[in-house]
């Protein structure tokens, strides 16, 4: 598949994605990438939000074969993918949907920063109503929160090397960390943890005794059950950190006797399926 030639990171669902898109594309007769491929590819999908968004949008299906079939496509391509040639309108979706993972400080492009993208550039317009737009940004684009069971919680494999509870005399530090590398919401709520006995608090550290990541619990606006904020530095991701850092926390919650853990405003929503089975809230606002 061409994406995997790329230099940029896809997360396993929108590699799936690519991959279906890629499908549709050869097995019509124009054998081009259009943006209409990749949102059909998208409800295809049907795991994690693009499972609840399929179930509240729909397309007109015969619309949707008559733009796949125009032939007049051909004389529209950008042929510079291994697979299959691509309209300018896909390679223009590809580059927002990468701005929009830098924007959000993550490294893995997902599913919430091509819905996005394909609203965003109205490529798919012709396709979608307004409340199927407001539905795709609400549901697809968004942090979610999520929930994970957690009462017959195993701890898994996990680093435990520089990683432990905060003490108080870290917390101009942390406070520093978080601000320079996330956000003064974070910072101010991690801050008002320390007036807490013990803060439910874990800081991860590097070989030079520098803070890399933390994770928290039970801090955010006095929400029992709750896990988050957690966040580690850019550079220092896909290292195991963060999953490290969520058990931590989730064992605490446990050994509390806590039932199930609430993910707060999960972003990448695929880490925590895969490190916890959490799985995203259904939203009743649309």
């Amino acid at each position: 598949m061409f994406l995997s030639n790329s230099n940029i990171n896809f997360t396993n669902r929108m590699l799936r994605i690519w991959k279906k898109a890629e499908n549709h594309a050869q097995s019509s007769r124009v054998k081009v990438l259009q943006p209409v491929h990749l949102l059909t590819a998208c409800l295809d999908e049907k795991t994690g939000v693009l499972g609840e968004i399929s179930l509240k949008i729909t397309l007109d299906k015969s619309l949707l074969k008559d733009v796949m079939e125009d032939t007049s496509i051909q004389h529209q391509t950008f042929s510079v993918f291994l697979n299959v040639q691509v309209t300018e309108e896909v390679k223009n979706v590809l580059e927002v949907a990468i701005i929009y993972m830098k924007k959000y400080n993550q490294i893995y492009v997902n599913e919430g920063h091509l819905l996005k993208a394909l609203i965003k550039t109205n490529v798919v317009d012709y396709f979608l109503s307004d409340d199927n737009r407001k539905t795709i940004l609400s549901l697809g684009t968004t942090s979610r929160d999520m929930i994970t069971h957690i009462g017959n919680y195993t701890v898994p494999i996990i680093n435990t090397h520089l990683i432990r509870k905060v003490n108080k005399k870290e917390i101009n530090e942390l406070v520093h960390f978080i601000g320079k590398n996330f956000s003064n919401e974070w910072s101010q709520t991690i801050r008002e943890a320390f007036s807490l006995n013990k803060p439910p608090v874990y800081v991860a550290f590097d070989d030079n005794g520098d803070i890399i990541g933390f994770a928290a619990y039970d801090i955010y606006k006095n929400k029992k059950c709750y896990f988050g904020p957690m966040g580690v530095s850019l550079s220092n991701r896909v290292k195991g950190i963060g999953y490290s850092l969520l058990h931590h926390c989730l064992k605490d919650m446990s050994d509390i006797g806590y039932e199930y853990a609430i993910i707060g405003q999960a972003g990448p929503l695929e880490f925590y399926e895969k490190a916890c089975n959490a799985v995203v809230i259904p939203s009743n606002k649309v």
